[in-house]
C-alpha cells in the first residue's frame, strides 16, 4: 500500500481548516472546487465538509476490494463518526489500510484524513451540524441498500430509479437545502417548496450523470436505467451493447432525456426561489443547472454514442455557462428565458414523472 498513513504527519497539518477543506475539494472533484467559493463564506465552509463526507461514503461505496458487508459496516461507523457518535481516528486507522490502488490518491488521503474533517464539522453550529450528519446517514443508508441489489440488467422500474437518486443525490439537495435556510431566514421562508424541488433538482443532475456514462457503467457490469421504461418501447435492457443501431432502446433513452429535462426544470424553480440578490449561491445552483442542460442536449444530438467522451460537454461550454449565469442570475425573467432556450429541442416528460414522494424504504 502506498501514501500517507493515518498515524503519519501529513502536508495539510499546518494548513487552516478552509485551506484544508479547499485542498481536498481541488483533489477530489474540481467542479465543487470551483462552484462552493461563490457561496457566502458562512455557507462555503459548512457545504465543503458536507460534500467531503459525502465523498468519504462514495469511496467506502466505491472500494473494490470490500465486499457488501463490510461497505455497509464501514458506512454504518462513518455515520456513527459524523454524528458525534463515535470516535474517528480508529475508523480512518483500520480503513484507509483496506483502500487499494483503484481508489484515488486523492481519496485514500482523505480517508486518512477524516478525523480533521470530523473535527471541523463538529465546529459548526448544532443545525448545520444535524443537516450533515442526516445527510449522510441517509446516504449511507440508501447506498448500501443498493450495493446488494443485482445492477448488470437495471433497475426494477423508474420509481427505484428515483429511489437511487434520491439517495446519492437527492440528499444532498436536501442538505444543501438546509444549510441555506439556517444562513438566511429568508430563504427558510421558503422552506417546504425548497425541500420538495431540491429532490427533484438532485434527481436531474444524477439522471443526466447515469445517461451520459451509461458506457462506463456497462463496462463495470452496472447499469441504472430502468427496466420498465425499456420493456414499454420493446427493448430488453439485457440485451444492451455498445454499438447497438436499436431504435427501441433510443425511444426509451429518449424518454429519460424528457424526465432528466423535466427535473431540471423544477431546478429552475428552485433557483428562482433564492433571493435575487443572494448572487453567491444562485450561481452555485445555475452553473450545475446550465451544464446539466448542455449535457443533455449533447445526448438528445447523438443518441446512439458509444463511449462518455463522444456527450460530454466541451471547456467552452463550461465558460459560456459561467458567463451565462452571471449575466442573468439577477433576473427571473432572463433565467427563464435563457433556460428555455437551452433546452430547445429536448423532450418532455409528463408531470406524473417528476416529484414523486421521497423514498421510505428501498
Amino acid at each position: 500500500m502506498s501514501g500517507t498513513s493515518p498515524s503519519q504527519p501529513a502536508m495539510h497539518e499546518n494548513m487552516s481548516d478552509d485551506e484544508f477543506q479547499a485542498y481536498f475539494l481541488d483533489g477530489v472533484s474540481r467542479t465543487f472546487a470551483l462552484t462552493i467559493p461563490r457561496l457566502p463564506e458562512n455557507l462555503a465552509r459548512p457545504v465543503s465538509n458536507g460534500y467531503l463526507l459525502c465523498r468519504i461514503v462514495d469511496t467506502i461505496e466505491d472500494e473494490v476490494t470490500l465486499g457488501s458487508a463490510q461497505k455497509r459496516r464501514y458506512c454504518e461507523r462513518f455515520a456513527q463518526v459524523v454524528a458525534g457518535h463515535a470516535p474517528a481516528a480508529p475508523l480512518a486507522d483500520e480503513l484507509f489500510p483496506l483502500l487499494s490502488e483503484q481508489t484515488l490518491a486523492s481519496e485514500r488521503e482523505l480517508v486518512a484524513a477524516i478525523p480533521r474533517v470530523i473535527r471541523i464539522t463538529h465546529g459548526f453550529a448544532p443545525p448545520q451540524q444535524e443537516a450533515l450528519a442526516e445527510c449522510v446517514a441517509t446516504m449511507s443508508r440508501g447506498m448500501a441498500e443498493f450495493q446488494d441489489k443485482d445492477l448488470s440488467h437495471g433497475l426494477k422500474d423508474l420509481r427505484q430509479m428515483g429511489d437511487y437518486c434520491y439517495y446519492v443525490a437527492g440528499v444532498v439537495g436536501e442538505m444543501l437545502t438546509r444549510l441555506f435556510c439556517h444562513y438566511s431566514p429568508e430563504i427558510a421562508a421558503h422552506r417546504s417548496r425548497l425541500m420538495e424541488l431540491a429532490v427533484s433538482f438532485g434527481q436531474g443532475l444524477q439522471m443526466t450523470n447515469i445517461l451520459k456514462d451509461l458506457w462506463d457503467d456497462h463496462s463495470r457490469g452496472v447499469c441504472w436505467l430502468p427496466q420498465d421504461v425499456f420493456s414499454d418501447c420493446g427493448f430488453a435492457l439485457s440485451e444492451l451493447r455498445p454499438g447497438h443501431n436499436n431504435p427501441d432502446f433510443v425511444r426509451g433513452f429518449d424518454r429519460l432525456i424528457g424526465v432528466a429535462h423535466a427535473h431540471l426544470r423544477n431546478a429552475l424553480d428552485y433557483t428562482l426561489l433564492i433571493p435575487s440578490h443572494e448572487t453567491g449561491i444562485r450561481e452555485f445552483c445555475l452553473w450545475a443547472l446550465g451544464m446539466a442542460v448542455l449535457t443533455l442536449r449533447k445526448i438528445h444530438g447523438n443518441l446512439y454514442f458509444s463511449d462518455s467522451s463522444q456527450v460530454k460537454i466541451t471547456r467552452r461550454a463550461v465558460k459560456a455557462t459561467i458567463l451565462a449565469s452571471r449575466l442573468t442570475r439577477g433576473n427571473d425573467t432572463l433565467l427563464k428565458m435563457t433556460f428555455r432556450l437551452a433546452g430547445l429541442g429536448l423532450p418532455a416528460a409528463t408531470p406524473a414523472a417528476v416529484l414523486q414522494p421521497r423514498p421510505i424504504d428501498i
